[in-house]
This record gives C-alpha cells, structure tokens and sequence, in this order.
C-alpha cells in the first residue's frame, strides 16, 4: 500500500511541488488570521530545524541530543548583535550561522572521533554546558532576564514587521535550507555520507574520508540551526535561556524520528504534524500532552522508522525510470 502511495508520490512529484509551493504562498492570504499565521511560520522555522537535524541524525546517523545548543548560539548571536552592538540584522544574521558553524566545527574535532552512546553523551552535556553559560553570563546575556526589544528582520531598510512579511521571510528561509540539504545528498558527498551511515569501517575502507565528511555534515547542519536561531531570536523580539533547553533538543529529535530519519519529505511532515497537533489538542488542555504522548508512542510501536522512514524516494525514482526504459526498449 504504501509502495504504491510513494509511487505515485514520485510519478507526479513536480505537480506536487508546485501545488505545495502554490499553497505555501497562498495559505497567508486565504487564512489572514494573525493565529493561524503564527503557528504556520512556526511550523515552518521547525520544518528548517528538522532539516538541519534530519542531516545530522538521518543521513550520517549520528544521534545528537544537543542541537538546542547551537540553536541558542544563533538566537544569542543575532541578539546582542542587534541589540548591543546595532548591527543590521542582514551581517547579524550570517554571522549566527557562522558562530554556530564554528561551535560545531570545535566541538566536531575531538567528538566525531567518538561512536555511539559515547558521541550522544557528549552532545548532551555540550548542551547543558551552554544553557549554563547563558543563564550565568550576565555581562553578555543578561541571563535568566534574556535579551528583550531584539529588532525585526531588515533587508536593505525593508522591515519584516508584519505576521505575514516573517512568513514569508521563513518560507524562503525553509526553501533555502531544503536545496541545499538535497543539493548535498545528490552529490558525491551525499552518497558517501549514506555509505558511512550504512558501514564506517568498509567507508573508510574504499577511501572515504569519513571524518572529513563527518565534520563538513555537522557544521553545516549547525549553522542551518543557527541561522533559524536567528530568526527565533528576531521573530519573538525576547529569548532567555529557557528556550534552548535539552527538552529543547528532545523535542527537535521527536520530530525528525516521527516524519522519518533519512527523509526529506519526512523532516516537513514530522515539524508540520507535531507543531500543529498540540495547538489542535489545547480545547483539551488536560489531556492534551497524554494525547499527543500516546499517539507518538503508537507510531513508534506501529512504525519504529517514523512515517517515511523506510521509504527511498529515490530508489523508487530510479527503479520506475529502469521499468520505463525496459518497457521502452520491448517496444521497439
């Protein structure tokens, strides 16, 4: 059943691109209601968050639970950038990816070298790490306090002010961001970051650098996280060190495992699906995390790989694209 879903997924995946797209667009000015708004932009920065994780957890395979860690490094960058220093948020916003981007790179150094649960208590302690230094380092981010009136996002003296400009700001933010993860998964690098998921030791075996692409994936995956910290930090216009807990992290790994690890398609349904369920649930508020807590465990019962999990949109590419050719050539 599925099978066939994701074939037809794939038969008509432009048409579908488009009409998505088309949708995207559309959705602020069919639903202009400033709720419906928010959590749609809301949907969309976890969408980039997932992105940005899926890359780390689904296609390398290594399980990070501290990617709320470099998420608060961009949301602190932009901020005192913005705030303290006056920095048009254009320079204040790349310069939270590259922050981040750098924070991943010492980090990567000394831990990519580890496997296993050794690589995920390290992410896990990196992460309370920079909770702690937020929350202490008052001369720089004021801590338990946050950084309050952070300016809106700027391009060239245009101000994104309103619920749909920030929408739309996020959107194409959320396009970027799925290029270029899928750009990378289509070249050479993409298919050596998969052969060192599936086997390190035969990777390193035929000659791929496995730490070189092990250390290209986390700094890119960290300064795509740091980038929609950013825009967090600008979008809310106040952070505090709250926002970037290890709950934080846990909640971004729900999201990539729900939609599927190693999915595209999976990273937008997982963000999409557990954004707005809890917000469908708040009629009933006292039962609304038992709720959504048992229909997570239900899927990870059900389908351990998440929704999309054990679906290869390209292989079934490939595959259709053979019997075409076959049928092709029968005919003639």
């Amino acid at each position: 059943m599925l099978e066939k879903i994701a074939q037809k997924l794939v038969k008509h995946r432009v048409l579908l691109l488009a009409l998505a797209l088309l949708c995207s667009i559309a959705l602020p000015f069919v639903f202009p209601d400033k709720y419906v708004i928010r959590i749609a932009t809301v949907s969309l920065l976890y969408v980039m968050i997932t992105l940005s994780l899926n890359l780390m957890v689904g296609y390398l395979g290594q399980m990070s639970f501290g990617h709320a860690a470099f998420y608060g490094i961009g949301a602190y960058t932009a901020a005192i950038l913005t705030t303290t220093y006056h920095v048009p948020f254009l320079i204040a916003f790349v310069a939270a990816g590259i922050v981040a981007g750098l924070f991943g790179l010492l980090l990567g150094l000394p831990v990519l070298k580890l496997k296993g649960y050794y690589f995920t208590i390290i992410t896990m302690v990196f992460c309370e790490i920079i909770r702690v230094v937020e929350l202490n380092w008052m001369s720089l981010t004021r801590g338990p306090l946050g950084i309050m009136a952070i300016p809106k996002p700027s391009l060239f003296g245009f101000v994104f002010s309103t619920p749909i400009r920030l929408y739309f700001f996020v959107l194409v933010a959320v396009i970027v961001s799925t290029l270029v993860v899928k750009n990378l998964m289509n070249s050479r690098i993409g298919y050596a970051i998969l052969a060192i998921r599936d086997d390190e030791l035969a990777a390193e075996a035929m000659g791929i650098p496995v730490f070189r692409y092990k250390m290209v994936v986390f700094i890119i995956s960290s300064l795509m996280v740091g980038l929609a910290g950013a825009f967090y930090a600008a979008y809310t216009s106040y952070i505090d060190p709250s926002s970037f807990a290890a709950s934080q992290s846990n909640n971004m790994l729900v999201m990539v495992i729900f939609g599927g690890l190693g999915n595209t398609v999976g990273s937008f349904i997982g963000a999409i699906v557990l954004t707005v369920l809890p917000e469908l649930l708040r009629g009933m508020a006292q039962y609304r995390q038992l709720i959504y807590g048992i229909l997570l465990v239900v899927l990870m019962m059900v389908k351990p790989q998440g929704l999309l999990g054990d679906i290869n949109f390209k292989y079934i590419r490939q595959r259709m694209a053979q019997a075409k050719e076959e049928t092709g050539a029968l005919k003639k």
